[in-house]
């Protein structure tokens, strides 16, 4: 059984732990997530299909990424989750943390922060080895591309990440 830490309004560790995907915090609890935009030489973004039998949003686009594990940082965490799920291998030293948002959202008792990475890498598509379970197909898309996915609202996380996608190379808004 896989836990993650619940974290408090400030975004600090509480010593408290919860059950991967159980939705029922209280109010004031967060659990962390994080996202990685990789991009190719040529600034492309590495994105990933869910499963069609994923209970929430099957077939959604989205940019790679999970939850943090209870006792693992952010950066542990997105360099695991990348590795998992695309089989390419970075270190924080190719990429950094270039915005976090807070999500609330009481009705669903779910609120969470998202750290959002960005990673340069020399790869093609041939490297790319998906997740099977986790992963329906992927592809390296431009950023407009992905602005024609998330209009659709065929693209997760989409008004999140619209600002982050047409700027490479820049920061962003820092966490």
């Amino acid at each position: 059984m896989e836990y993650w830490d619940i974290y408090d309004r400030e975004k600090h560790v509480t010593g408290r732990r919860m059950i991967r995907n159980d939705w029922h915090m209280k109010p004031g609890d967060y659990h962390l997530t994080v996202l990685a935009l990789i991009r190719d030489r040529a600034g492309r973004i590495l994105i990933t299909q869910r499963k069609v039998d994923k209970e929430w949003a099957p077939l959604k686009w989205e940019i790679p990424g999970g939850g943090v594990r209870a006792g693992e940082r952010s950066e542990e965490a997105v360099l695991r989750e990348v590795a998992e799920e695309t089989g390419l291998h970075f270190t924080m030293e190719q990429g950094r943390c270039i915005h976090t948002y807070r999500s609330d959202s009481p009705a669903e008792q779910n609120n969470y922060f998202v750290d959002i990475y960005e990673f340069w890498g020399d790869f093609t598509q041939a490297d790319v080895r998906i997740q099977d379970d986790e992963v329906e197909a992927f592809r390296l898309a431009s950023p407009q591309e992905i602005g024609a996915l998330g209009e659709r609202g065929d693209f997760l996380h989409y008004h999140r990440l619209e600002g982050l996608l047409a700027r490479p190379g820049s920061s962003g808004e820092e966490a």
